[in-house]
Protein backbone atom coordinates (compact mmCIF):
# COMPACT_ATOMS: atom_id res chain seq x y z
CA UNK A 1 0.00 0.00 0.00
CA UNK A 2 1.15 3.44 -0.74
CA UNK A 3 2.26 5.75 2.05
CA UNK A 4 0.66 8.74 0.14
CA UNK A 5 -2.60 9.38 -1.19
CA UNK A 6 -4.66 12.08 -1.85
CA UNK A 7 -7.17 13.98 -0.21
CA UNK A 8 -9.76 15.49 -1.73
CA UNK A 9 -11.48 18.60 0.39
CA UNK A 10 -15.68 18.44 0.48
CA UNK A 11 -18.22 20.62 2.74
CA UNK A 12 -20.72 17.98 3.14
CA UNK A 13 -20.05 16.06 -0.26
CA UNK A 14 -17.52 13.71 0.79
CA UNK A 15 -19.31 10.52 0.69
CA UNK A 16 -21.74 11.21 -2.52
CA UNK A 17 -18.26 12.53 -4.73
CA UNK A 18 -16.59 8.85 -3.49
CA UNK A 19 -19.76 6.85 -4.38
CA UNK A 20 -19.58 8.62 -7.63
CA UNK A 21 -16.22 7.89 -8.23
CA UNK A 22 -15.84 4.25 -7.22
CA UNK A 23 -18.98 3.83 -9.74
CA UNK A 24 -17.14 4.53 -12.45
CA UNK A 25 -13.64 2.91 -12.41
CA UNK A 26 -12.96 -1.30 -11.98
CA UNK A 27 -10.87 -1.86 -8.57
CA UNK A 28 -12.57 0.80 -6.67
CA UNK A 29 -14.96 0.63 -3.20
CA UNK A 30 -15.57 2.98 -0.32
CA UNK A 31 -13.08 1.43 2.28
CA UNK A 32 -14.63 3.08 5.50
CA UNK A 33 -16.81 5.86 6.24
CA UNK A 34 -15.91 8.23 9.76
CA UNK A 35 -18.49 10.03 11.26
CA UNK A 36 -17.80 12.93 13.53
CA UNK A 37 -18.63 12.07 17.32
CA UNK A 38 -19.64 15.40 18.67
CA UNK A 39 -21.05 18.94 16.59
CA UNK A 40 -17.88 21.08 15.25
CA UNK A 41 -16.92 23.20 12.84
CA UNK A 42 -16.73 20.63 10.11
CA UNK A 43 -20.35 18.82 10.90
CA UNK A 44 -23.14 17.64 13.38
CA UNK A 45 -22.34 14.10 15.26
CA UNK A 46 -23.65 11.56 13.42
CA UNK A 47 -22.62 13.27 9.59
CA UNK A 48 -19.95 12.23 7.74
CA UNK A 49 -15.97 13.52 8.12
CA UNK A 50 -14.06 11.23 6.05
CA UNK A 51 -14.28 8.89 3.69
CA UNK A 52 -11.66 6.64 2.74
CA UNK A 53 -12.03 5.25 -0.88
CA UNK A 54 -10.10 3.30 -3.40
CA UNK A 55 -10.41 4.42 -6.89
CA UNK A 56 -8.49 2.19 -9.91
CA UNK A 57 -6.56 0.45 -7.01
CA UNK A 58 -5.26 4.05 -6.01
CA UNK A 59 -6.03 5.07 -1.94
CA UNK A 60 -7.85 8.24 -1.76
CA UNK A 61 -9.41 10.15 1.18
CA UNK A 62 -12.34 12.50 1.10
CA UNK A 63 -13.10 14.58 3.89
CA UNK A 64 -15.72 17.29 4.53
CA UNK A 65 -13.49 20.37 5.69
CA UNK A 66 -16.50 22.35 6.83
CA UNK A 67 -16.48 24.83 4.35
CA UNK A 68 -16.00 25.12 0.38
CA UNK A 69 -12.77 25.92 -1.16
CA UNK A 70 -12.59 25.94 -4.92
CA UNK A 71 -9.84 23.29 -6.55
CA UNK A 72 -7.80 24.74 -9.50
CA UNK A 73 -6.63 23.13 -12.72
CA UNK A 74 -2.82 22.57 -10.64
CA UNK A 75 -4.21 19.58 -9.72
CA UNK A 76 -6.32 17.03 -11.51
CA UNK A 77 -6.81 13.38 -11.81
CA UNK A 78 -6.23 11.91 -15.44
CA UNK A 79 -8.10 8.76 -16.76
CA UNK A 80 -6.57 6.58 -19.49
CA UNK A 81 -8.91 5.52 -21.68
CA UNK A 82 -9.05 2.09 -23.32
CA UNK A 83 -11.23 2.99 -25.99
CA UNK A 84 -13.89 5.97 -26.78
CA UNK A 85 -16.57 4.02 -24.94
CA UNK A 86 -14.81 4.16 -22.04
CA UNK A 87 -13.46 8.09 -22.78
CA UNK A 88 -17.37 8.93 -23.77
CA UNK A 89 -18.67 6.85 -20.20
CA UNK A 90 -16.56 8.41 -18.24
CA UNK A 91 -16.78 11.86 -19.60
CA UNK A 92 -20.45 11.87 -19.50
CA UNK A 93 -20.97 10.55 -15.66
CA UNK A 94 -17.80 13.11 -14.52
CA UNK A 95 -19.16 16.32 -16.50
CA UNK A 96 -22.81 15.33 -15.74
CA UNK A 97 -23.41 18.76 -13.37
CA UNK A 98 -19.84 20.18 -14.36
CA UNK A 99 -18.18 22.18 -16.60
CA UNK A 100 -16.28 21.27 -19.86
CA UNK A 101 -13.55 22.62 -20.35
CA UNK A 102 -10.75 21.99 -23.61
CA UNK A 103 -8.76 18.74 -24.78
CA UNK A 104 -9.93 16.45 -22.64
CA UNK A 105 -10.47 18.63 -19.52
CA UNK A 106 -13.49 18.89 -17.21
CA UNK A 107 -14.58 19.77 -13.80
CA UNK A 108 -17.09 17.33 -12.29
CA UNK A 109 -19.72 19.14 -10.08
CA UNK A 110 -17.61 18.93 -7.38
CA UNK A 111 -15.37 21.05 -8.90
CA UNK A 112 -12.76 18.10 -8.97
CA UNK A 113 -10.73 18.77 -12.29
CA UNK A 114 -10.05 15.74 -14.48
CA UNK A 115 -8.67 14.98 -18.00
CA UNK A 116 -10.32 11.90 -19.79
CA UNK A 117 -7.73 10.79 -22.35
CA UNK A 118 -7.84 7.82 -24.55
CA UNK A 119 -4.48 6.01 -23.98
CA UNK A 120 -3.32 6.33 -27.87
CA UNK A 121 -2.89 9.58 -27.44
CA UNK A 122 0.38 9.81 -26.27
CA UNK A 123 1.32 7.43 -29.42
CA UNK A 124 -0.51 9.89 -31.95
CA UNK A 125 1.04 13.05 -30.23
CA UNK A 126 4.71 11.32 -30.22
CA UNK A 127 4.72 10.61 -33.87
CA UNK A 128 8.12 10.75 -35.15
CA UNK A 129 6.48 12.31 -38.42
CA UNK A 130 6.72 15.87 -37.31
CA UNK A 131 3.90 16.44 -39.27
CA UNK A 132 1.50 14.29 -38.33
CA UNK A 133 2.32 14.87 -34.60
CA UNK A 134 1.33 18.64 -35.45
CA UNK A 135 -1.92 17.47 -36.94
CA UNK A 136 -2.67 15.57 -34.14
CA UNK A 137 -2.27 18.47 -31.83
CA UNK A 138 -3.85 21.11 -33.94
CA UNK A 139 -6.76 18.63 -33.68
CA UNK A 140 -6.74 18.10 -29.82
CA UNK A 141 -6.46 21.78 -29.36
CA UNK A 142 -9.70 22.67 -31.44
CA UNK A 143 -11.66 19.45 -29.27
CA UNK A 144 -13.61 19.35 -25.75
CA UNK A 145 -14.00 15.40 -25.36
CA UNK A 146 -11.21 14.14 -27.24
CA UNK A 147 -12.27 11.66 -29.99
CA UNK A 148 -9.81 9.20 -30.98
CA UNK A 149 -11.13 8.62 -34.91
CA UNK A 150 -10.65 12.42 -35.59
CA UNK A 151 -7.69 12.26 -33.99
CA UNK A 152 -6.40 9.06 -36.16
CA UNK A 153 -8.02 11.37 -39.03
CA UNK A 154 -5.99 14.39 -38.37
CA UNK A 155 -2.67 12.31 -38.09
CA UNK A 156 -3.21 10.53 -41.24
CA UNK A 157 -4.00 13.68 -43.08
CA UNK A 158 -7.66 13.29 -43.91
CA UNK A 159 -10.58 16.09 -43.79
CA UNK A 160 -12.30 15.82 -40.72
CA UNK A 161 -15.83 13.87 -41.40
Amino acid sequence: MSKISPCLWFNGEAEEAAKLYVSLLPDSRIEHVQRNVVDGPTGKAGTVLVVDFTLAGQRFMALNGGMRFEYTHAVSFKIDCADQAEVDRLWDALSAGGKVEQCGWLKDRFGVSWQIVPSVLPRLLGDPDPARAQRVMQAMLKMVKLDIAALQRARDGAAAA
